[in-house]
């Protein structure tokens, strides 16, 4: 037993070509390897490295440094629910040396807080670049996220996140007053998605994006959750939705979401992926390959549309007309479209049908009639 562990360590580093980097990137993969084999608890704080990647490299497209010829560069990074810190490594590993100033993340659970820490300095990161809080977003009790004064408010030019889905939580008139939802609403006690959508959102800066991984009902749901989603598209807010496969995640077989938001876009639509179907099927999870992942982010950079059933750029009218549900399959699905059936045509094939069946019968009572049999009613 303890022979095949090792060998599927050794192999699962195999990849790694940066020497300098090993331990970091062991420490990474026996994090998933642990998630991987125990279950949802341990899935809880690690966000699968395809997903990842797809996150890491939508959120550094917009980030340019004109100093820097045209770099991608990072001002300050934020995952406000940030695990064991994958995601935010995952961020880095997609951009050139010196190219963030900081890095924050926030950590309710001790034990996860400490893997994230760990595993930031396993990664060479030194601790004067990263800012790693043990506390509760929706609460927001980190001093620097608290910050009331505009002028030093901390702004982001990229937020990443895989909040816990449909988290229960207990929001109050302090909170309906917080200065994150005072606009917005509040999510409701059965689901803190939007809750923690409104939290990084507000610390995005005005030429910032951000990318979170949501259940899919927060695409559809009424009541407050129908407000929130309502008011951020008519302020032009949500850029793009991208519907990903089942089984992705060790915490959960559901198919999920990634909403990417701006707060200055320029496009007036909405560009929707439905990557549902392109996947490679696995074991225990499914696994998006580097051809399904490449496809993802060219579609989001360059705003493609194909054939309708993949990807679609829908306009706000067609939105509205909707009622502002942004459930994927109204826009873009893979399901084959039914047949347009000609019913005038249908009508007279039917007429003819009841012609030859009244000649036939003619022609049959005659020849009964001949017979000296009863005709046929």
């Amino acid at each position: 037993m303890l022979y095949s562990i090792i060998t599927e360590i050794v192999d699962g580093l195999s990849g790694f070509s940066n020497e300098t980097d090993l331990l970091g990137n062991a420490y990474e993969y026996l994090i998933g390897h642990f998630a991987a084999g125990s279950g949802k608890k341990a899935g809880e704080f690690y966000t699968p490295q395809q997903i990842s990647s797809i996150l890491s490299r939508i959120v550094i497209l917009d980030s340019q440094n004109p100093s820097a010829g045209k770099k991608p560069y990072i001002t300050n990074l934020l995952d406000f629910a940030c695990g064991s810190a994958s995601l935010l490594i995952n961020v880095k590993k997609h951009l050139e040396p010196n190219s963030i100033s900081q890095i924050y993340g926030q950590e309710k659970n001790i034990t996860t807080y400490n893997l994230a820490r760990m595993n930031m300095l396993l990664h060479g990161f030194k601790d004067t670049e990263f800012q790693i809080f043990h506390g509760d977003s929706l609460l927001n009790d980190w001093d620097i996220l608290n910050e009331m004064n505009p002028a030093k408010k901390l702004k982001c030019d990229a937020v990443v996140a895989n909040p816990p889905f449909s988290y229960r939580w207990e929001p109050n008139d302090t909170l309906a007053e917080d200065f994150r939802f005072k606009s917005y609403g509040l999510a409701p006690k059965s689901a803190a998605d939007f809750a923690f959508l409104l939290h990084g959102f507000h610390f995005l800066s005005d030429e910032g994006t951000m990318a979170i991984i949501l259940p899919h009902g927060v695409l559809f749901r009424g009541g407050t959750e129908e407000k929130i989603r309502t008011k951020l598209l008519k302020d032009g807010n949500i850029d793009t939705i991208i519907g990903l496969p089942s089984n992705l995640f060790f915490s959960t077989g559901i198919p999920v979401c990634i909403l990417v938001l701006k707060k200055c876009k320029k496009p007036d639509d909405v560009l929707f992926i439905n990557a549902s179907e392109y996947f490679e099927k696995g074991k225990r999870q499914n696994v998006l390959l580097p051809e399904h992942i490449d496809k993802i982010v060219d579609t989001y950079q360059f705003r493609k549309e194909e054939d309708k059933k993949y990807s679609r750029r829908v306009s706000m009218d067609e939105i509205e007309k909707n009622g502002y549900n942004l459930n994927i399959s109204r826009y873009v699905s893979t399901t084959a479209e039914e047949e347009i059936v000609d019913l005038a045509a249908v009508k007279r094939s039917l007429d003819e049908i009841e012609d030859v069946i009244k000649n036939a019968k003619a022609k049959h009572n005659q020849f009964l009639k001949e017979l000296g049999l009863p005709e046929l009613p």
